[in-house]
């Protein structure tokens, strides 16, 4: 078990430090000088245009809602290899019943 908790905090406190997220994807808009920001809400696609000088900040936002989801799998994974360990180790062996014939 200690195994387990020493790879669940660092993902943890990985997560923890991320300060900016934003959901979505940034798509550069040919022949304008902005770009397209494109994030489901409420079950739809919304877009809205972002200035070239207010993209660096979008762009950190992204690139944090997206590590902070992989981190998560990450974590989920872990917990769910712990919590089978756990039901395993406390589950009683099968017995398998014989039947004469």
């Amino acid at each position: 078990m200690k195994k387990a908790t020493k790879k669940i905090h660092p993902l943890l406190e990985q997560m923890n430090r991320i300060k900016r997220m934003e959901r979505g994807k940034l798509c550069r808009m040919s022949g304008r000088p902005h770009y397209n920001h494109q994030a489901w809400q409420d079950g739809r696609n919304c877009v809205r245009y972002v200035p070239a000088d207010q993209l660096a900040p979008l762009q950190e936002a992204v690139d944090g809602y997206q590590l902070f989801m992989e981190l998560a799998r990450q974590y989920a994974e872990e917990i769910i290899q712990r919590s089978r360990l756990e039901r395993s180790q406390a589950a009683p062996e099968p017995t398998r019943s014989k039947t004469n014939k």
